[in-house]
C-alpha cells in the first residue's frame, strides 16, 4: 500500500463493498475537512488484496475480514492490520418470501428456494455463509452439504456479476438476530442491504 502524503492529490480507498454507504459518507466528511478528494475501488474484499498484491496502490485497505489485509501486512504491502468495524451476515429474500428466525432454515433448505451467497474465498461473505451452513448441520444433519450444493455463488468472483445497487429494496434478516434459529426462537431485526 501506498505512504499517504498530504500533498497527495487524492486518498485512494479499496474496500469491502459492506463498507460502500460509511466509508462514501466518512470520506465525503474528509475531503470536506481536507481538501483532499478520496477515490474508492468497492468490492469482494479477495479480491482487493490480489489487486493490491498485483500492484495497485491503495492508501487504505478496508477488508471484510482480517486474513486479507494480514496477508498484505505479513508480505511487506501493508502495515499491521486493526479492527475497526464489524459485518452482519445477513439473509436476503424476495417481498413474497415470508423469512423469520423460526422458519429460515427450513426455506434455505427448500428445493424450490434458490439460495444465493457470495464466493468463498474470494468473498468473506461466502465463507461467512458456508459457516453459516456448518451451523446448520449441528441443527440437521445433512443441512451442510444439502446447502452448499444448492448455493448459487452470485457475487464476490472473479467472473461474478455485480451486486445491484443499493438502493434496491428488498427484506433483510440479520443471522446475527436469527444465528438463534439454530438454537432458539429470536425475532429477526431488519439489516441494511
Amino acid at each position: 500500500m501506498s505512504n499517504f502524503s498530504a500533498a497527495q492529490e487524492a486518498v485512494n480507498v479499496y474496500a469491502a463493498g459492506s463498507l460502500r454507504a460509511v466509508l462514501t459518507e466518512l470520506g465525503e466528511l474528509y475531503k470536506k475537512r481536507s481538501g483532499i478528494a478520496v477515490n474508492y475501488t468497492y468490492g469482494a474484499s479477495g479480491l482487493l488484496k490480489e489487486r493490491i498484491e498485483k500492484g495497485e496502490s491503495a492508501d487504505i485497505f478496508a477488508s471484510a475480514n482480517m486474513e486479507h489485509p494480514a496477508a498484505l501486512a505479513k508480505s511487506g504491502l501493508a502495515a499491521e492490520a486493526r479492527a475497526f468495524t464489524r459485518n452482519e451476515l445477513c439473509a436476503l429474500t424476495g417481498s413474497k418470501v415470508s423469512a423469520t428466525s423460526e422458519n429460515l432454515l427450513d426455506l434455505m433448505l427448500d428445493p424450490t428456494v434458490k439460495l444465493g451467497t457470495s464466493t468463498p474465498k474470494n468473498d468473506p461473505s461466502g465463507d461467512y455463509a458456508w459457516m453459516a451452513f456448518g451451523k446448520a448441520e449441528k441443527l440437521r444433519a445433512g443441512s451442510y452439504a444439502k446447502l452448499a450444493a444448492k448455493a448459487l455463488m452470485l457475487t464476490g468472483g472473479k467472473n461474478s456479476l455485480s451486486p445491484p445497487p443499493p438502493a434496491v429494496m428488498c427484506t433483510a434478516t440479520s443471522l446475527r438476530t436469527v444465528r438463534p434459529i439454530f438454537s432458539s426462537p429470536i425475532a429477526p431485526t431488519p439489516c441494511s442491504p
